[in-house]
């Protein structure tokens, strides 16, 4: 199983970028499926995006399609989350999560929060006006 440390949160006002990084730690990430989802307290934990093992497959919620962008690096151990054109509603604490999946499943993204095992200790993104 891997771990995974997330890094890059923090205060940006609307409209501007910000890049999240998730480090994993461990010699299997090459077979995790990847995601990024966020929370807001008393909220549920909401999905942002996903990519799979060979980022040949990737998933956005609507409300971040055109300003995130998922990506990853198998040989460093890295997925990112490159988030432009920010908006107060997108203040949260952003979580990275890891699925291993066998082979067949490659190519597969996974949007549900209960199909992950591995969870990040999340990074808070503020969003000022």
């Amino acid at each position: 199983q891997v771990q995974l440390v997330e890094i890059g949160g923090g205060l940006v006002q609307a409209g501007g970028s910000l890049k999240l990084s998730c480090l994993a730690s461990g010699h299997t990430f090459s077979s995790h499926a990847m995601g990024w989802f966020r929370q807001i307290p008393g909220k549920e934990r909401e999905f942002v995006a996903a990519i799979s093992v060979n980022a040949g497959t990737i998933a956005y919620t609507d409300s971040v399609k055109d300003r995130f962008t998922i990506s990853r690096d198998n040989a460093w151990n890295m997925v990112y989350l490159h988030m432009n054109s920010l908006k107060l509603e997108d203040t949260a604490v952003y979580y990275c999560a890891a699925k291993d999946v066998n082979s067949y499943l490659y190519y597969t993204t996974f949007r549900s929060s209960s199909d992950y095992g591995v969870w990040g200790q999340g990074t808070q993104v503020n969003v000022s006006s």
